[in-house]
């Protein structure tokens, strides 16, 4: 264990190993701080950790809610879908209610995901707004519904913008794209690097709610570009799986780049609704776009093939 300004970090990967932590403690460990430069050792167990572990630090600290940019070990337990890790943080005396991050306590944050019963709800404490609520069925609807078209799809190199109240004929109009009558789907799904002008091909669908801009094979469909000229009067996210599932969010012309967020890295100041679709949707990109442009897929088809192909005018999509 390295010893820094004072401060005796802690000299360990695997937070799931109770034998490991038990060692850095006896070698004078601190159980309160030197995880890393931005967490305690807590936060990081609740985070990516075993419960055996939460409990035995849980025991040691100070504070079992003390804070780390805002928000708690049960909160990033919460937040990361660590159900076991948070059962023992609340044995231990953590506050599922204590409010943080725009008033997402980690109970009520729990109360939008796949266990809503985690805590129980006290009074008065109030749970889910109607909106909230709603939000959390569509995300528990429309996950699925797409993960069981794309689970055994190889889709790395996906790129799709997902545009709301726009049809695909609208779409096509404002991206002032023609027929790519002359191309061979086919052999483009199969070898689109040995066609010169694959990154120009594109494919809309019509969806409830708007349409979806697809390109299997590149980046195209999530670019700058592309966000910009579909979304006047309306919103569009856009994203790349080979790049990291980022992509952008476009209003009214407006782009904004975007990324997943971790428990971690979401901004202290971010706004309630943010907070709620980075929780439904983490680690679920793809749903995250169709439901911040409200689309209502029941099925993945529109983001693996589609109605319409496309060739959009030779221009700089990225900018």
């Amino acid at each position: 264990m390295a010893a820094t300004d004072g401060v005796r970090w802690w000299d360990i990967n695997n937070w799931a190993d109770l034998d490991l932590v038990r060692a850095e403690l006896a070698a004078g460990a601190d159980p309160n701080y030197g995880a890393h430069v931005f967490e305690k050792p807590l936060h990081a167990a609740a985070d990516r950790g075993s419960p055996e572990v939460v409990a035995e630090l849980a025991r040691l600290v100070d504070d079992v809610d003390a804070e780390r940019e805002g928000r708690t070990a049960l909160w990033m337990a919460v937040f990361e879908g660590r159900t076991d890790n948070a059962r023992a943080l609340v044995s231990a005396g953590a506050d599922p209610w204590r409010p943080m991050m725009a008033d997402w306590s980690p109970g009520r944050l729990s109360l939008a995901g796949p266990t809503p019963d985690l805590f129980p709800l006290p009074a008065p404490e109030v749970g889910l707004s109607e909106a909230e609520a709603a939000a959390a069925r569509e995300a528990r609807r429309l996950i699925p519904a797409l993960e069981d078209s794309l689970r055994d799809i190889y889709y790395d190199d996906l790129s799709l913008a997902c545009v709301a109240d726009v049809s695909a004929a609208e779409a096509a109009a404002r991206l002032e794209a023609t027929p790519a009558d002359d191309m061979d789907m086919d052999a483009l799904y199969e070898c689109p690097w040995n066609k010169p002008d694959a990154e120009l091909i594109v494919g809309i669908t019509d969806v409830p709610g708007g349409c979806v801009i697809i390109q299997p094979w590149g980046y195209t469909a999530s670019t700058r570009g592309v966000a910009k000229r579909v979304s006047p009067g309306t919103v569009c996210y856009s994203m790349y799986v080979l790049g990291g599932n980022g992509g952008y969010i476009a209003r009214d012309g407006a782009v904004s780049a975007w990324q997943p967020h971790s428990a971690y890295t979401m901004p202290l100041d971010a706004p309630a609704e943010k907070i709620l679709a980075a929780y439904l949707y983490r680690d679920h990109s793809v749903a995250f776009c169709c439901a911040g442009a409200s689309l209502r897929l029941t099925d993945g088809g529109p983001i693996i093939g589609s109605d319409m192909w496309l060739r959009l005018p030779e221009r700089d999509w990225r900018t």
